[in-house]
């Protein structure tokens, strides 16, 4: 059995949604309350591989909210994120995807010290962070919406902004090894670690965001938005490709231009409907078949019975990992989202 923790957008968020999740009692409470609130597996899921194979898989809502990090309750976010890992191991769910900030969390906070939760031991081979076949994913969007565009690769400038982080780092890497993308630009805040994959990729110029969006044809974004940065869109390339890699995806409502497609990063869509109702939840196009990567990365080790934290660690992720697990996305039926077409 498969597992996902995952989390919702903000406190309205999870206050509209709560009724639909079965706890018509958190509908109305506030960041308090949500603070203390244990986790719950609140979907049954089944997924019908391509081959003709079935899987069945649990929700896990860890009550997590991305306030409880903007307000520094780091504890309580911690606490979410521990509570609703022992939640999975405890209901016997073999490997599980920590979906959202869940990851981001769990490293940021060092949190595999904390190996005993109450009387559960976590066992870590058990979840996967789902970055690699997220990276995975993204590198598809960026080869094919490319193409969707006119955009000719070879002739190319892409930036990475995030380049440093556990994503844009193996984005960087596959691009540089298994594309011909003429130019990388790399935008991170630690100049240190930018010069660092500088040098392990052998080329890429390190930029302030200012100085590269103007000279990419396509830009992918996979870090936070900081507050209070606007881009105006008539300062980017025309035609420009950019693949909102994070998450809540907020890069659509902020570049409304004819000659500026933007793309949800890491999202993929499956060939057969999902038995499952949590992505309407979080507002999925289309919920029965789209969903994210990263949780999609659990499905694909469950098809393919292999139990073990697939992704985990920062930078550990290589282009040979990414090439397995895309082997086994396109063998299970899951293909990248692409731009509709105009």
């Amino acid at each position: 059995m498969f597992g996902l923790i995952g989390h919702l957008t903000s406190l309205a968020h999870a206050q509209s949604v709560a009724r639909d999740l079965g706890y018509p009692e958190y509908a109305d409470q506030g960041l308090d309350f949500w603070c203390s609130a244990p986790p719950q597996i609140v979907d049954n899921i089944t997924v019908t591989s391509a081959t003709g194979q079935t899987i069945e898989g649990r929700y896990v809502e860890s009550c997590f909210l991305p306030e409880m990090l903007a307000s520094r309750r780091i504890k309580a976010a911690t606490r979410k994120i521990l509570n609703a890992m022992a939640h999975a191991q405890k209901h016997g769910i073999n490997i599980t995807a920590l979906g959202g900030f869940s990851s981001i969390i769990f490293e940021n906070f060092n949190l595999q010290q904390f190996e005993q939760v109450r009387n559960i031991k976590l066992e870590f081979e058990r979840f996967t962070t789902g970055n690699t076949h997220t990276a995975y994913i993204i590198c598809q969007q960026v080869e094919q919406a490319s193409k969707q565009l006119g955009i000719n690769l070879s002739k190319a400038t892409v930036a990475v902004c995030g380049a440093t982080g556990d994503i844009g780092s193996a984005v960087c890497r596959w691009l540089n090894s298994r594309t011909d993308v003429a130019e990388l630009l790399l935008i991170a805040r630690d100049r240190e670690r930018l010069r660092l994959l500088q040098e392990d990729l052998g080329r890429g110029k390190i930029m302030g965001l200012e100085e590269a969006l103007p000279q990419a044809d396509i830009v992918v974004w996979v870090a936070s938005m900081p507050k209070g940065v606007e881009i105006d869109a008539n300062s980017l390339k025309h035609p420009c490709l950019l693949i909102d890699g994070g998450y809540p995806k907020n890069l659509e409502t902020k570049f409304q231009h004819p000659e500026v497609s933007v793309l949800k990063g890491g999202i993929v869509e499956h060939t057969l409907d999902i038995d499952w109702r949590i992505m309407q939840i979080v507002s999925m196009d289309v919920p029965a078949r789209q969903l994210f990567a990263c949780f999609a990365e659990s499905m694909l080790l469950e098809f393919e019975k292999i139990y073990t934290n697939f992704s985990w660690g920062r930078n550990q992720i290589s282009v040979q990992k990414m090439a397995m697990i895309g082997e086994w996305s396109i063998k299970h039926g899951f293909q990248p989202l692409l731009l509709e077409p105009r």
